[in-house]
């Protein structure tokens, strides 16, 4: 049995309240020689220059005991954050409103995987809260061994199709996920009906509108197959299942309570998933003890997301960085992009990517015509072969920091999938 030390937390939840932490100190010899272990092994990885280290750190640990996540995990307030976009931003906002009340754990880098989850956990095993962005095929697993106080669920559409499968496949294993999670409060975006059918069985919900811009993956129902019908804000079938009535709604970017009171937003974070993002943070927060106002506020102070949506002085172009990996992604993209500014596009389809880029074709990059663009990336040729059929003029540069050479404006929206993105954001950082 892991021992505890008790943490006193000065916060909004009352004076004198106290969470039992996991100390590090307590844990057993196999765990913390595992931890040990792992920092090594990420230690390394950072002086060797092959990546940030904390993947190989979490795997080394979970090689040297498989139950270190269930320990580690013990003794906190964890929150999980799965769907298929969005994951690090309304985690970074959790962790931030969640820092009003004591330190937090959480995996900012974007690991969302096992291994990068333990190390998360690892590098503060003291910390009170943790929240922690996790792969949406890997909640059944990491949410079984930490029994997580909540779950959030943002939305589900396909992704790495290759790697994921059929949403509808994840959708009934979130669902049966759920229901063995008694104690876990699920806060979710009622808009998407594939959200919505997994949330269903949890013991306690909290519905939160916060839109659904993306539907051509769930067109019909969940539960029964047949077409799910919209009006207005409201979904329905013939089935009777139906949109639950929310808690929180996202109304013209404020957060509205189902009392009527509104809460303004005003993000600096640019674009409709932002708020969205934003909204399910607020609810989520509240439902720990965060002040929604004050939560708020503190939101209003975050410009970036691990380096999304900054601008970067690059031989004279101020180029803004922007992260879309899937055709939801891009629908929610599309319209940040700066009218009249040259646009180059980055895909790769490494491991963590997925193979498959079948999914450019369901994006409507028709949207792009009549703007300078450049095809770039390790897919460069499919990226040039889809806009070809969009009818959208381009060159072709597979270096994307290569094709801002040729590019005549000060200013260029730079668009990546994720390794794409990752390895540029390396690039300008180094």
């Amino acid at each position: 049995m892991v021992n505890h030390q008790e943490m006193s937390l000065g916060s909004p939840a009352g004076p004198g309240h106290t969470l039992a932490v996991a100390s590090a100190r307590g844990l057993p010899l196999r765990t913390r020689t595992a931890i040990a272990a792992g920092r090594l092994a990420a230690a390394a990885s950072r002086l060797s220059k092959l990546g940030n280290g904390g993947v190989i750190g979490g795997r080394a640990a979970l090689m040297l005991d498989p139950d270190a996540l269930r320990r580690l995990g013990q003794g906190r307030k964890v929150v999980l954050v799965t769907g298929t976009n969005g994951k690090t931003t309304t985690s970074l906002m959790i962790s931030r409103l969640l820092e009003t009340l004591g330190p937090v754990a959480a995996n900012g880098d974007g690991a969302n995987m096992p291994d990068g989850v333990l190390s998360a956990l690892a590098k503060r095993p003291d910390a009170p809260y943790a929240v922690l962005e996790v792969d949406e095929t890997y909640v059944p697993w990491v949410a079984e061994r930490i029994q997580p106080a909540c779950l959030v669920l943002l939305n589900l559409s396909r992704d790495q199709l290759d790697r994921v499968g059929e949403v509808r496949a994840t959708e009934r294993e979130l669902r049966a996920a759920i229901t063995r999670l008694p104690d876990t409060t699920v806060i979710a975006n009622c808009d998407d009906t594939l959200v919505t059918s997994a949330a269903l069985g949890a013991s306690r919900a909290v519905w939160v509108s916060a839109g659904q811009e993306w539907r051509d993956d769930s067109a019909s129902c969940a539960r029964c197959g047949q077409a799910i019908r919209h009006e207005g804000s409201h979904w329905s079938c013939v089935c009777g299942f139906s949109r639950p009535e929310p808690a929180w709604s996202l109304v013209d970017k404020n957060l509205v309570a189902a009392d009527g009171s509104t809460i303004p937003l005003e993000l600096q974070l640019p674009g409709r998933a932002n708020a969205a993002n934003a909204a399910i943070a607020l609810a989520t927060a509240a439902e720990l003890g965060v002040p929604p106002e004050l939560a708020a506020d503190r939101l209003r102070s975050i410009t970036n997301v691990a380096g999304r949506y900054r601008r970067v002085n690059v031989d004279g172009h101020a180029v803004r960085l922007l992260l879309a990996k899937n055709p939801a992604g891009w629908n929610e993209t599309l319209p940040m992009l700066d009218q009249g500014v040259p646009v180059v596009i980055a895909v790769n389809s490494q491991e963590a990517d997925g193979r498959d880029t079948s999914w450019l074709w369901d994006v409507p990059f028709e949207r792009l015509r009549g703007r300078s663009v450049v095809a770039s990336g390790e897919r460069a040729t499919d990226v040039a072969v889809r806009l070809t059929y969009a009818e959208v003029p381009h060159i072709t540069l597979k270096d994307p920091l290569d094709a801002l050479q040729g590019i005549e404006s000060s200013e260029v929206d730079l668009v990546a999938n994720y390794t794409a993105f990752r390895d540029v954001n390396a690039r300008l950082r180094a």
